[in-house]
């Protein structure tokens, strides 16, 4: 997505200078914006095609950005953060990030996840709809819904249904969805998949404890069924 427009969320400027060069250099047009309540204003008034958020904002945290932004929209962002805790990464991902970077790192590593997320978002495919009992999954138009009703996916979300939804009935392991999904740098970050495939199944599934639609199959991966 050449143009692609990122916010970059921070309140160092040397940081956002830092930011604006790597990125426009790589074909994106970049705003910023220093503190949660700019950020979130330019989210509602002006949505960006991505947001780069860092954790640590003057006026509160990247978290509650992300969980703020997660009530009313699906917009792709990645947490970038000097704050290296797992904890933390947990946090953010729960909050409904959609990959995390730790600071300092590298403009090749950040143009990477740039593009690997925005092509996740892009990716749609021509396969009709799928029903699965009460879940209409339509690839080719990229919506889901459950009882008739739109359900509404983070791209992680939607990329980890659509991938089950391809190989639908059968054993996916986590090597795989971690590799279609996040890269395969990724194939030992299964914590990645916990968090996502919890929120996945609190969207899809009647009773989480009970899930009969993406069904794990423990210490290997998962399966997408259809409702017995």
């Amino acid at each position: 997505m050449t143009g692609a427009r990122v916010l970059v969320v921070d309140d160092e400027p040397q940081i956002v200078r830092g930011m604006r060069v790597i990125l426009r250099n790589a074909g994106y047009d970049v705003e910023s914006s220093a503190t949660k309540a700019e950020a979130l204003d330019a989210v509602a008034v002006r949505p960006p095609d991505l947001m780069v958020l860092d954790l640590v904002l003057p006026d509160g945290s990247g978290v509650d950005v992300c969980r703020s932004v997660r009530e009313w929209s699906a917009l792709p962002i990645i947490v970038v953060s000097a704050v290296g805790d797992e904890r933390e990464k947990v946090r953010a991902l729960d909050a409904g990030a959609d990959d995390y970077i730790t600071k300092p790192f590298g403009a090749d590593e950040l143009t990477a996840r740039l593009r690997a997320l925005l092509r996740r978002l892009g990716d749609g495919g021509d396969e009709p709809a799928v029903t699965l009992g009460d879940l209409t999954i339509d690839l080719a138009s990229r919506s889901v819904t459950r009882d008739g009703e739109r359900v509404h996916l983070t791209p992680i979300e939607y990329g980890l249904l659509a991938e089950l939804t391809r190989h639908r009935g059968k054993l996916v392991t986590q090597r795989q969805l971690l590799t279609a999904v996040w890269g395969p740098e990724y194939t030992r970050e299964t914590h990645y998949l916990r968090v996502h495939v919890a929120h996945l199944r609190a969207k899809l599934e009647r009773d989480t404890s009970r899930p009969r639609h993406v069904v794990t199959e423990p210490g290997v991966g998962y399966r997408l069924l259809d409702s017995p």
